[in-house]
């Protein structure tokens, strides 16, 4: 899939403004409505737009606990050991890895007690061998894709032979 930088701009107006109307991000960009929302179609078609509801904090939503959980799996059980991580809310995302473990979980918890729970319960799962469980002490870097997005735009407008700026609009 290719972004180009005029997708680049579109994702970053996004990104900084989720809560604007198609009509004024089109404004704002200085585009037609109709390119927009066919770039819109097609990015979403492509699977880079995967969402567009909040994003919300589980801190305060009362989980202010957030730990990584690194799970090792006995041999042939990692999708099942998948499917029933699944089944934990406090679970808010999983992976396949590679090194130590076979599996790293994004656990929250209310507390220290909560967070000893939720690992009891993982390593109560059929198929888990054990997990190392390494809590988060503060957010350095917060999730963030716009340095991605910018440096794919200036990528694409390198690429496309015209110089910086002057990207079709």
């Amino acid at each position: 899939m290719a972004v180009d930088a005029l997708d680049a701009k579109i994702l970053r107006l996004l990104l900084e403004q989720p809560r604007t109307s198609v009509r004024e991000c089109a404004r704002l960009l200085g585009i037609a409505r109709g390119t927009l929302q066919a770039r819109l179609d097609r990015l979403e078609r492509d699977g880079v737009i995967t969402g567009t509801g909040p994003r919300l904090s589980p801190a305060a939503l009362g989980h202010p606990v957030l730990a990584f959980v690194h799970i090792e799996v006995t041999q042939g059980h990692l999708d099942t050991v998948a499917d029933a991580l699944a089944d934990v809310p406090e679970i808010i995302e999983a992976f396949s890895i590679t090194g130590g473990g076979d599996l790293m979980a994004r656990v929250v918890a209310r507390d220290a007690a909560h967070l000893e729970d939720v690992i009891q319960l993982l390593v109560r799962l059929p198929g888990v061998v054990r997990t190392r469980t390494e809590i988060a002490l503060r957010e350095r870097v917060p999730y963030r894709v716009i340095p991605l997005v910018e440096a794919v735009g200036r990528a694409a407008a390198s690429s496309s032979g015209r110089p910086k700026g002057t990207e079709e609009r």
